[in-house]
């Protein structure tokens, strides 16, 4: 396989850059697009369908390729995978569960492929602010498939406005779905995984009540008290708390374990007052132990780089392509820290790379089952197997 990544501040500089690409006899069979909501996606599709390429597209919270970043562009990683090799699934909710749907999805990959991998992309926020369960969604996949699938990508974004995120392919677009490139591990070596780099703080506490994403108590206290107490303002009011949690809840999230693999991430997002409970992004499980974290320094990085080396290094593997899915929050958190992440990332391989800033990320745990994530980095790496 040979893969190229492009970009463009316009679809008549992606056409360009395309038809440079394909010089010399180049005929890409897939292109996986991440594009600001400001740029025009039916042109983009078009573009690539008259080429006779098939498209994966999600939009964006920032893009880039190696050595480039954008917001409010586009990016394409091209590839030439041989066309029995892959598959483009599309499924828009509509009056379904999301469960449901999913589960749809997962059917129809295994009746195509003995082993499937996911590079899947799913909304984020619907244009009625309706955000996606992206746990209910892995689950429900998990559920079909089993814990040893491959899945990575991440929940589009519309450059911080929140106001409708959207996936697509060519003739397809929902606002509220579920896009997946499929690819036959018989054909395609995938290798990857997601990993955020915050360490723990302190010793292991226990969520005593909770319902979805609302945190009452932990360890029998009041949620909101001692989340404050450990960011040092235990003589703050609550009516000046969410001001706290909006500037500085991504850099101290909660470290939540799992009974398979490493801990994820859960961000408290702001404090109900009335109920006197914490609101974080995703759901938090009554009786789950979590652990509060320190704050993020220089070796987040090393982290990501130092993994990404020892799975190459142990597994021998020389990738083709690379695609990264880096939470928005990162950018906020680690400032240049997060590009140099991906740069780094592209480094490890030095092949073509595209990614975007996401809503969400998806990908499997160190050693462990596949998890939706936040503020995590998901990346993957392809090569064709010959």
């Amino acid at each position: 396989m040979k893969a190229k990544s492009i970009k463009g501040n316009s679809p008549e500089e992606i056409l360009t850059a395309l038809e440079q690409s394909m010089l010399e006899n180049y005929q890409p069979t897939l292109a996986i697009v991440f594009i600001s909501v400001k740029q025009d996606r039916n042109a983009i599709c078009e573009m690539l369908h008259n080429k006779s390429i098939e498209i994966l597209g999600a939009t964006s919270c920032g893009e880039f390729i190696d050595g480039y970043r954008s917001e409010g562009a586009i990016v394409i990683l091209l590839m030439d995978l041989p066309r029995d090799a892959f598959a483009i699934l599309f499924e828009e909710i509509g009056s379904r569960t999301l469960s449901d749907t999913a589960a749809v999805l997962s059917k129809s990959a295994l009746q195509m492929y003995e082993k499937p991998a996911f590079i899947l992309c799913s909304t984020g926020f619907s244009k009625e602010a309706e955000y996606l369960d992206g746990d209910a969604l892995i689950r429900s996949m998990e559920n079909e498939i089993g814990s040893k699938v491959m899945v990575c990508g991440g929940m589009a974004g519309d450059d911080g406005t929140f106001k409708g995120t959207y996936v697509f392919t060519y003739g397809k677009e929902t606002d509220r779905g579920i896009a997946a490139l499929v690819l036959d591990e018989n054909k395609v070596s995938v290798n990857g995984m997601a990993i955020s780099g915050w360490k723990p703080l302190g010793v292991a506490k226990k969520i005593t009540k909770s319902k979805g994403n609302i945190v009452y108590t932990i360890d029998g206290k009041p949620a909101p008290e001692l989340y404050l107490r450990y960011l040092g303002e235990d003589k703050m009011s609550l009516d000046d708390s969410n001001d706290i949690m909006q500037s500085i809840g991504m850099h101290y999230p909660l470290i939540l374990d799992r009974e398979v693999g490493e801990p994820v991430l859960r961000t408290p997002m702001s404090i109900d007052k009335e109920q006197n409970a914490l609101i974080c992004d995703l759901d938090m499980p009554e009786g789950g132990v979590i652990r509060f974290s320190m704050p993020p320094d220089f070796d987040i990085v090393d982290k990501i780089i130092d993994e990404a080396t020892r799975l190459k290094d142990v597994k021998q593997f020389e990738a083709e392509a690379l695609l990264i899915f880096s939470c928005a929050g990162r950018v906020q958190v680690l400032g240049p820290l997060a590009d140099a992440e991906n740069e780094g990332l592209y480094n490890v391989w030095k092949k073509p790379m595209a990614g975007f800033f996401t809503y969400g990320e998806y990908g499997k745990t160190i050693n462990g089952r596949p998890e939706f994530h936040s503020c995590t980095n998901s990346w993957v790496a392809l090569k064709e197997i010959k």
